[in-house]
């Protein structure tokens, strides 16, 4: 077993930690409850992308309640989110744009991303940049 070293990140505002559970309570009930409901009663007749790519959602969604009650354990399933949503956003939706080939299925999806320029602003940054990348990386295998 290795011991989980010491390590003090910032402190996180409680603004900010309740903020993040917000927006966990929003992907888990207003996308959870759409995507669910597709999943459920509408993916019969699907193309076998279509399934995957809501199934991925559906269980985002349901992963999310977690986040509702443990924001800061969870906050990798937030950064998934900010992350998918941005390269979207930005390759996509992005280059469809400046090549002249937006299309209203584009747009829907578009309106559907965009939301998350205030997870943005809400996310602790100095505290994933304590956690995730300066913090040392755990060792490869136990020492003797």
């Amino acid at each position: 077993m290795i011991a989980a070293p010491e390590t003090r990140f910032p402190p996180i505002a409680t603004w900010r930690i309740n903020a993040v559970r917000f927006a966990f309570l929003l992907m888990a009930f207003v996308m959870g409850s759409i995507v669910w409901r597709q999943v459920l009663f509408e993916s019969a007749d699907w193309e076998w992308q279509r399934g995957l790519a809501k199934s991925m959602l559906a269980a985002l969604a349901l992963l999310s309640l977690l986040g509702v009650r443990y924001p800061v354990q969870m906050l990798p399933l937030m950064l998934y989110e900010i992350a998918w949503k941005t390269v979207w956003i930005v390759l996509i939706a992005g280059r469809a744009w400046l090549n002249g080939k937006w299309t209203p299925e584009i747009e829907a999806l578009f309106y559907d991303c965009i939301g998350i320029v205030i997870v943005y602003l809400v996310m602790p940054w100095r505290y994933v940049w304590a956690r995730y990348i300066a913090q040392p990386m755990e060792p490869l295998r136990q020492k003797l």
